[in-house]
């Protein structure tokens, strides 16, 4: 069998072993090493192979900066900051029309900014905001589509584990990656602060409006959260200035954000060993799938699938914007069934030669940037978006009295604000790229 037939048939593949709950990490590595064993043709170049292809995975100097950044978000968590963020929004909200759920949002982006997932994100702030969206009398439908949305924002605003990644596969700075996606991320936020206030005024049953709040007790609130300010613009001010590198930013943020929860007396020695534990099985549940995608990613390098793909769509005459569009299309729908993780270490390797080889007046380097933040907000979409929004069954586990129709019905408006916000940064790239011009 032919190199290039052996590569199409790996992805049936490895959507079958998906759907039958082998993680991807495992399904990616057991193909990778099966497809590569069929194109050698023998067994020992491959015995070779994995002789290396652990240690030269990860002693990239650039992987550290992962584990650092979960701690970060273990120890935001248990210091309790989630709440201070939404209490310190809800105080200057709450007496809004829908301003409890924009406070969610807003709490959500200043969580996301310390946190780095989109899913712990939707889970630690469903867990702080859904009581008090409920006690002050929002609607289900409009809480969970809020918080959905809401716990998207962690996926993008800096620092991002994902984005992360990208930047190690794309051979990308780091630092004018979290650049690049903090003014999109500003906009995915307002968008679905917009978002909330049309829909309650379209419909003011959906939401109750709190007294307003004494000044004194905004300040108190606002005094709370300070720290949690100087922390982000220290990290992501001090890589993006050349203060500091990435890896030693995101230390300096585990450190600064475990300090400040001990202070908080969020933490005990036993909660400290369960923050490292935790950190531990995500950082080797992230690690699994970047070795899997490690061996993926080499057998389709070796079947040359991606170069041809790249020369194919190169000859068919198509505008780069068309192709643009297809790529953007095809995230979308897999964001919906995939992780966000899993899906870029998949397809960069694939999709990126084609983008690199096209001309969208911009250099190689905004190309690669720019297009690193469409996929991210694109595969931010597909968390949210029904029937299978992997956000949307997070927030239905914590309200399991809430009908999922109600849920998706919820979200959809907010669906509609992430696909405005996904056109209008395609066709203005200066929005992504103009930090980095000046």
């Amino acid at each position: 069998m032919e190199p290039l037939t052996i590569a199409a048939w790996s992805f049936p593949a490895l959507l079958v072993l998906i759907l039958l709950r082998v993680p991807i990490g495992l399904a990616m590595l057991v193909l990778g090493l099966v497809g590569s064993w069929q194109v050698y043709g023998s067994a020992a170049p491959l015995l070779n192979q994995m002789k290396t292809l652990a240690y030269s995975t990860f002693s990239s100097h650039s992987l550290s900066i992962i584990p650092l950044f979960l701690l970060m978000g273990q120890f935001a968590g248990l210091g309790g900051m989630s709440q201070s963020l939404f209490k310190a929004a809800e105080v200057f909200l709450g007496h809004r029309k829908g301003g409890v759920a924009m406070a969610a949002v807003g709490a959500c982006a200043g969580f996301g900014a310390i946190c780095g997932s989109s899913l712990a994100t939707a889970a630690t702030m469903g867990q702080v905001a859904l009581p008090e969206l409920r006690r002050a009398g929002y609607a289900g439908s409009l809480a969970t589509g809020a918080l959905a949305a809401g716990g998207t924002l962690g996926i993008l605003i800096p620092p991002s584990i994902v984005l992360v990644i990208y930047a190690i596969l794309a051979e990308q700075n780091i630092a004018k990656m979290f650049a690049a996606a903090f003014v999109p991320g500003i906009l995915a936020a307002l968008g679905y602060v917009l978002v909330i206030a049309i829909v309650v005024r379209v419909n003011p049953s959906l939401a109750r409006q709190l007294p307003p709040v004494p000044m004194a007790e905004r300040m108190r609130a606002l005094a709370a959260i300070w720290p949690v300010v100087i922390i982000f613009v220290a990290v992501i001010g001090g890589i993006y200035t050349g203060v500091f590198t990435p890896t030693e930013g995101a230390a300096v943020g585990a450190v600064s954000t475990g300090v400040l929860a001990w202070a908080k007396r969020g933490l005990s020695w036993r909660k400290t060993l369960g923050a490292f534990e935790a950190t531990a099985a995500s950082t080797g549940m992230v690690f699994m799938i970047v070795l899997g995608a490690a061996a993926f990613n080499s057998f389709l390098a070796l079947s040359m699938l991606p170069q041809e793909l790249a020369a194919w769509v190169g000859s068919l005459g198509l505008s780069p914007w068309m192709v643009l569009a297809a790529i953007l299309v095809f995230y979308l729908v897999f964001g919906c069934v995939m992780d966000s993780l899993s899906m870029i270490l998949l397809t960069i390797p694939i999709f990126f030669p084609m983008i690199s080889g096209l001309d969208f007046g911009l250099t190689p380097e905004e190309t690669a940037i720019w297009f690193g933040i469409l996929v991210l907000v694109v595969v931010e979409v597909g968390l949210i978006t029904p029937p299978v929004g992997m956000n949307l069954f997070v927030i239905q586990s914590m309200a399991k009295d809430i009908p999922i129709s109600a849920t998706y019905r919820g979200v959809m408006p907010f669906v509609a604000s992430d696909l405005a916000r996904v056109v209008i940064l395609v066709l203005f790239p200066t929005i992504t790229l103009f930090v980095l011009r000046l």
